[in-house]
């Protein structure tokens, strides 16, 4: 992993850009703003992808692999994720051919330029609460630009150039990239704690979200529910602050939740009350709108005509995102790679199943934060899930831990019966092709590949059909 350095300067031009990771959907969303800018766009990637291929139709030269030579003599800018290693060629080269080689935040801040900018921060719900504000402003009549770190699913893309002042991004707290931006108006989704590999400890996590938050030109929107954005706010001295949640004293209060049908719920904000239904599942789709709306509000919309265009949402990719029925069985993937992810996720997923089981698959992502938390997935997977599949980790950016494997969430269960673990991806999907039956749910859970396994998945149960 290559910590960001945010000292290094911005370009003010840039004519050829080569990015280093393109094919992700955050790294893939700014590869396509630059080619609307009209910049020559190439990049690697470690593995083929349709994301990949889609670029390469939009006009970007595409490699599969890091090898030095895909690096160009015309480059003048290269972008990377902070996930590749010190020791990748095209990074090397780079740095030894003076080129400007900068961490993808600081291609976004170029992009941006002087917009009037929403940051939506969090350790969950920020792709889901980015794709609300983006497509409720558009259904609202404006035209912004956004970069989203998942594909938005009535638009088909994680990003667009848009024509007016406005920009939307997800920023990423994770490695304290969420600081560089001169952000406007500021969403806190939450505060739960995550990344302590990066910030150390919880205290410098909080200090963070604070500073982000104080340095917000015009609001701050930030959860009233969650432990940690309620700690976050007492400390905050910015003089507009709005809240919303469930709490009495919320600015946009949160009433009346039904999730029998996507989920309708009512907001209450300065004595008026709007009811609305989403076509996403969830509970927590019911808080992420609600910070959605008032960021609309911050933002100079009338409230009422905010909450509607919520309506609209259609989702975003790989939040639980239905990718077939096989026998009457349902196959979902989320990202969920967090415990409160996981549990949003299960909760969603039982409102849907019926009479119904709910399988989980889960994929454990990163050595380090599984080793920290493989008791508390155990826990929230044992409790909401019927049964339990546990991949290995996907390592990401890390190197292995010895004895840090998918089996140390296993053998967390109370109960070995709900949980079966399977390093062998034909193997985990052949357990669930004998075990699901009709009017099952299935789902995927993680941020690494784990998404790849369903094409195996929907085999199995195709070949266990009677």
């Amino acid at each position: 992993m290559i910590r960001p350095d945010l000292s290094l300067p911005i370009p003010d031009d840039i004519r050829a850009a080569h990015f280093i990771g393109i094919g992700g959907s955050g790294m893939s969303g700014l590869a396509r703003m630059f080619l609307a800018r009209g910049i020559r766009v190439s990049g690697s990637d470690r593995a083929d992808s349709p994301g990949l291929r889609a670029l390469e139709d939009a006009g970007a030269t595409v490699y599969v692999g890091h090898d030095a030579a895909n690096l160009a003599e015309d480059v003048d800018t290269v972008v990377h994720t902070g996930a590749i290693w010190p020791e990748n060629p095209e990074f090397l080269l780079g740095k030894e051919r003076g080129l400007h080689v900068i961490h993808r935040s600081q291609a976004l801040h170029w992009l941006i330029g002087g917009r009037r900018l929403v940051s939506i921060a969090g350790a969950h719900g920020k792709t889901t609460s980015t794709g609300m504000v983006v497509t409720a402003l558009q259904a609202l009549g404006e035209d912004p630009a956004f970069v989203n770190g998942g594909v938005i699913a009535q638009l088909g893309v994680s990003s667009g150039s848009g024509a007016d002042e406005l920009f939307v991004i997800e920023a990423d707290e994770s490695d304290g990239t969420f600081l560089l931006y001169d952000t406007s108006v500021a969403l806190i989704t939450n505060v739960d704690p995550d990344h302590l590999d990066h910030y150390g400890s919880r205290a410098a996590f909080d200090d963070a979200f604070v500073r982000f938050a104080d340095e917000a030109r015009e609001a701050v929107v930030i959860s009233s529910d969650d432990p940690g954005a309620v700690a976050v706010r007492a400390r905050v001295r910015h003089p507009r602050v709005l809240s919303f949640g469930f709490a009495d004293d919320a600015d946009f209060r949160i009433t009346d939740v039904d999730t029998t049908r996507g989920v309708a719920f009512s907001i209450t904000h300065c004595e008026e009350t709007v009811s609305i239904r989403l076509a996403v599942t969830g509970a927590h789709n019911a808080v992420n709108a609600t910070g959605a709306v008032a960021v609309l509000v911050a933002l100079g919309h009338d409230f009422t005509a905010a909450a509607r265009a919520m309506e609209g949402f259609q989702g975003t990719a790989r939040r639980f995102e239905l990718h077939d029925t096989v026998r009457g069985v349902r196959v979902f993937d989320d990202y969920a790679h967090h415990p409160t992810e996981v549990d949003a996720a299960l909760t969603g997923a039982r409102t849907v199943v019926g009479s119904g089981r709910v399988i989980a698959l889960h994929q454990p992502h990163t050595y380090s934060r599984t080793q920290l938390m493989f008791a508390e997935f155990a826990e929230v997977l044992e409790n909401r899930a019927d049964l339990t599949v546990v991949l290995d980790v996907y390592g990401a950016r890390e190197d292995p831990v010895p004895g840090v494997t998918g089996e140390l969430v296993s053998g967390a269960f109370a109960d070995p019966a709900r949980v079966h673990y399977e390093p062998d991806w034909q193997g985990a999907a052949d357990y669930i092709g004998e075990i699901a039956r009709e009017g099952d749910i299935v789902v995927t859970l993680g941020c690494g590949n784990v998404n790849l396994i369903i094409p195996q998945v929907l085999n199995a149960l195709g070949r266990n059909a009677d």
